[in-house]
């Protein structure tokens, strides 16, 4: 994740997301006792944000991100939530307790997941994205919109998209690779022309799959 308002030296901060989607790999699902053990490492190597989890999703996801809101206390803790209120309420209930807390909303913004995946047009999609996150911004200074599948998304809608929720409160806005099909002159492309929409004012965050290899290139073409 980058913040990209220095000419010279863009300001980097490490977003982990080893107790929300590194738990998604088989056989490294976490107890709330585990999730704040690994959390403690984490904060010790200098992570800026640790996302906890996704706290809809279960009792259990919502403990552990109560429990490592609570043992954290120099790093960010980010809670996930779809764009729908019930998922912001939860994930802000469960990330309260933190010194530094974050409200981590996502909708995906390809024409392909809002077809197939959501059935919703371009404009529900932009609409329920901005509602959202001024939900997340009426509970938390501290909010993150990530685009689903963004490298996949029509560029002058994603666009449009970062600028409304930028306007909206995000004060992050996540450009993800979602399926890992990104080269990084794409990843050019992409971030060169959302930061020319919303201005310095919001940090840009990449998020990189390694599918092809290019997680790490991609990663520095965001920078």
């Amino acid at each position: 994740m980058a913040k990209l308002g220095m000419v010279n030296r863009p300001t980097v901060a490490v977003f982990d997301t080893t107790l929300r989607d590194g738990e998604q790999a088989p056989g490294f699902s976490m107890s709330p006792a585990d999730k704040v053990q690994l959390a403690a490492q984490l904060e010790r190597l200098g992570v800026t944000v640790i996302e906890a989890g996704f706290p809809v999703a279960s009792a259990a996801d919502f403990e552990g991100v109560v429990a490592v809101s609570r043992a954290v206390r120099s790093a960010t803790v980010a809670a996930l939530a779809r764009a729908v209120p019930d998922d912001v309420m939860t994930a802000w209930n469960a990330v309260r307790g933190a010194v530094h807390p974050r409200i981590h909303v996502f909708l995906a913004t390809s024409d392909l997941h809002l077809s197939a995946k959501l059935r919703i047009t371009r404009e529900a999609c932009l609409e329920g994205s901005v509602a959202a996150v001024r939900l997340a911004r009426s509970l938390c200074d501290d909010v993150e919109f990530s685009a689903e599948d963004a490298t996949r998304s029509d560029l002058d809608f994603l666009v449009d998209v970062a600028a409304a929720v930028a306007a909206a409160g995000a004060t992050t806005i996540n450009l993800p690779d979602t399926v890992g099909f990104a080269l990084p002159e794409d990843i050019r492309r992409m971030f060169t022309a959302v930061r020319e929409r919303v201005g310095d004012g919001v940090v840009l965050s990449a998020h990189c799959h390694n599918d092809l290899g290019l997680a790490v290139a991609n990663s520095l073409a965001a920078v």
